[in-house]
Protein backbone atom coordinates (compact mmCIF):
# COMPACT_ATOMS: atom_id res chain seq x y z
CA UNK A 1 0.00 0.00 0.00
CA UNK A 2 1.16 3.42 -1.34
CA UNK A 3 1.28 5.86 1.47
CA UNK A 4 -1.73 8.55 1.79
CA UNK A 5 -1.13 11.57 -0.67
CA UNK A 6 -3.26 14.43 -1.97
CA UNK A 7 -6.62 13.10 -2.83
CA UNK A 8 -7.60 13.24 -6.62
CA UNK A 9 -10.98 13.33 -6.22
CA UNK A 10 -13.98 14.47 -3.73
CA UNK A 11 -17.03 13.02 -2.79
CA UNK A 12 -19.55 15.75 -3.44
CA UNK A 13 -22.46 14.41 -1.29
CA UNK A 14 -25.16 11.14 -0.79
CA UNK A 15 -26.32 10.16 -4.12
CA UNK A 16 -28.84 7.21 -3.09
CA UNK A 17 -29.59 4.89 -0.34
CA UNK A 18 -30.72 1.19 -1.17
CA UNK A 19 -32.79 -0.49 0.96
CA UNK A 20 -33.63 -4.26 0.75
CA UNK A 21 -36.76 -6.48 1.82
CA UNK A 22 -38.17 -9.66 0.92
CA UNK A 23 -41.06 -7.87 -0.35
CA UNK A 24 -40.55 -4.30 -1.63
CA UNK A 25 -44.68 -3.12 -1.06
CA UNK A 26 -44.24 -2.58 1.81
CA UNK A 27 -41.59 -0.57 1.49
CA UNK A 28 -43.64 1.40 -0.78
CA UNK A 29 -45.96 1.43 1.20
CA UNK A 30 -43.99 3.36 3.99
CA UNK A 31 -41.73 5.54 1.69
CA UNK A 32 -44.10 6.20 -1.14
CA UNK A 33 -47.55 6.18 0.34
CA UNK A 34 -46.59 7.58 3.90
CA UNK A 35 -43.86 9.62 2.95
CA UNK A 36 -44.66 11.55 -0.11
CA UNK A 37 -41.42 9.92 -2.26
CA UNK A 38 -42.20 10.01 -5.99
CA UNK A 39 -41.49 6.73 -8.17
CA UNK A 40 -39.31 8.00 -11.58
CA UNK A 41 -38.30 4.36 -12.48
CA UNK A 42 -38.01 0.61 -11.97
CA UNK A 43 -34.40 -1.28 -12.77
CA UNK A 44 -35.08 -5.39 -12.86
CA UNK A 45 -31.76 -7.05 -13.20
CA UNK A 46 -31.58 -11.24 -13.17
CA UNK A 47 -27.45 -11.04 -12.93
CA UNK A 48 -27.95 -8.66 -10.14
CA UNK A 49 -31.19 -10.51 -8.66
CA UNK A 50 -32.75 -7.11 -7.92
CA UNK A 51 -36.08 -5.51 -8.97
CA UNK A 52 -35.89 -2.17 -7.82
CA UNK A 53 -37.97 0.78 -7.55
CA UNK A 54 -36.18 4.16 -7.96
CA UNK A 55 -37.76 6.94 -5.49
CA UNK A 56 -36.29 10.67 -5.14
CA UNK A 57 -36.23 12.98 -2.34
CA UNK A 58 -35.48 16.56 -3.24
CA UNK A 59 -35.06 17.90 -6.99
CA UNK A 60 -32.72 18.94 -9.21
CA UNK A 61 -28.44 18.76 -8.84
CA UNK A 62 -29.22 17.90 -5.04
CA UNK A 63 -31.96 15.20 -5.43
CA UNK A 64 -31.11 11.39 -3.58
CA UNK A 65 -32.62 8.30 -5.06
CA UNK A 66 -33.78 5.92 -2.47
CA UNK A 67 -34.16 2.57 -4.33
CA UNK A 68 -36.25 0.23 -2.73
CA UNK A 69 -34.95 -3.54 -3.48
CA UNK A 70 -36.47 -7.05 -3.76
CA UNK A 71 -34.83 -10.12 -5.17
CA UNK A 72 -35.84 -11.45 -8.73
CA UNK A 73 -35.19 -15.16 -6.87
CA UNK A 74 -34.45 -15.14 -3.09
CA UNK A 75 -33.44 -17.99 -3.02
CA UNK A 76 -30.29 -16.87 -5.00
CA UNK A 77 -27.19 -14.31 -4.20
CA UNK A 78 -26.55 -11.41 -4.17
CA UNK A 79 -29.42 -11.63 -1.41
CA UNK A 80 -30.40 -7.59 -1.59
CA UNK A 81 -32.88 -8.11 0.95
CA UNK A 82 -30.70 -9.39 3.63
CA UNK A 83 -29.52 -6.55 4.92
CA UNK A 84 -32.06 -3.77 5.32
CA UNK A 85 -30.14 -0.57 4.84
CA UNK A 86 -28.03 -2.44 1.44
CA UNK A 87 -25.94 0.26 0.32
CA UNK A 88 -25.07 3.90 0.72
CA UNK A 89 -24.22 5.84 -2.82
CA UNK A 90 -21.87 8.71 -2.73
CA UNK A 91 -21.51 11.09 -6.03
CA UNK A 92 -18.02 11.59 -7.24
CA UNK A 93 -16.49 14.08 -9.16
CA UNK A 94 -13.85 11.78 -11.06
CA UNK A 95 -14.78 8.26 -10.61
CA UNK A 96 -11.90 6.62 -12.31
CA UNK A 97 -9.39 8.82 -10.41
CA UNK A 98 -11.05 7.74 -7.41
CA UNK A 99 -10.65 3.81 -8.30
CA UNK A 100 -7.12 3.84 -9.20
CA UNK A 101 -6.47 6.28 -6.11
CA UNK A 102 -8.04 4.25 -3.63
CA UNK A 103 -6.79 0.72 -5.04
CA UNK A 104 -3.50 1.94 -4.49
CA UNK A 105 -4.36 2.69 -1.02
CA UNK A 106 -5.59 -0.51 -0.07
CA UNK A 107 -9.34 -0.25 -0.76
CA UNK A 108 -10.71 -3.33 -1.55
CA UNK A 109 -13.67 -2.69 -4.27
CA UNK A 110 -16.65 -5.66 -5.58
CA UNK A 111 -15.91 -7.96 -8.53
CA UNK A 112 -17.25 -6.10 -11.76
CA UNK A 113 -15.32 -2.86 -11.88
CA UNK A 114 -16.54 0.48 -13.40
CA UNK A 115 -19.61 -0.02 -14.75
CA UNK A 116 -23.59 1.38 -15.81
CA UNK A 117 -25.64 1.69 -13.03
CA UNK A 118 -29.68 1.42 -12.82
CA UNK A 119 -29.72 5.32 -12.87
CA UNK A 120 -27.20 5.82 -15.87
CA UNK A 121 -24.39 6.66 -14.53
CA UNK A 122 -21.50 4.88 -13.72
CA UNK A 123 -20.72 3.23 -10.70
CA UNK A 124 -18.50 0.75 -9.08
CA UNK A 125 -18.78 -0.60 -5.48
CA UNK A 126 -16.21 -0.78 -2.10
CA UNK A 127 -16.44 -4.38 -0.95
CA UNK A 128 -18.15 -4.42 2.24
CA UNK A 129 -15.14 -6.36 4.06
CA UNK A 130 -11.70 -6.19 3.63
CA UNK A 131 -8.85 -9.41 3.19
CA UNK A 132 -5.09 -9.19 3.21
CA UNK A 133 -4.54 -8.01 0.36
CA UNK A 134 -7.23 -4.97 0.18
CA UNK A 135 -7.30 -3.64 4.42
CA UNK A 136 -9.64 -1.26 4.34
CA UNK A 137 -13.24 -1.62 2.95
CA UNK A 138 -16.47 -0.87 4.23
CA UNK A 139 -16.76 -2.79 7.61
CA UNK A 140 -19.86 -3.92 6.74
CA UNK A 141 -21.49 -1.04 4.74
CA UNK A 142 -21.22 -1.60 0.78
CA UNK A 143 -20.69 1.73 -0.41
CA UNK A 144 -21.70 2.44 -3.79
CA UNK A 145 -19.18 5.34 -5.68
CA UNK A 146 -21.05 7.22 -8.73
CA UNK A 147 -19.71 9.43 -11.47
CA UNK A 148 -21.63 12.45 -10.71
CA UNK A 149 -22.95 14.24 -13.91
CA UNK A 150 -21.15 17.70 -14.31
CA UNK A 151 -24.33 19.84 -13.65
CA UNK A 152 -23.92 17.56 -10.29
CA UNK A 153 -20.38 18.90 -9.77
CA UNK A 154 -21.10 22.88 -10.44
CA UNK A 155 -23.84 23.02 -7.89
CA UNK A 156 -21.89 21.20 -5.01
CA UNK A 157 -19.38 23.16 -6.23
CA UNK A 158 -20.92 26.43 -6.16
CA UNK A 159 -22.00 25.43 -2.77
CA UNK A 160 -18.71 24.71 -0.94
CA UNK A 161 -17.21 28.54 -2.17
CA UNK A 162 -20.26 30.44 -0.76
Amino acid sequence: MQAAQVRPFKVLGIQQIAIGATRKDRLRRLWVDMLGLEVTGNFVSERENVDEDICTIGSGPFKVEVDLMEPVDIGKKPAVHTTPLNHVGLWIDDLPAAVQWLTAQGVRFAPGGIRQGAAGFDICFLHPKSNEEFPIAGEGVLIELVQAPREVVQAFTAQTQR
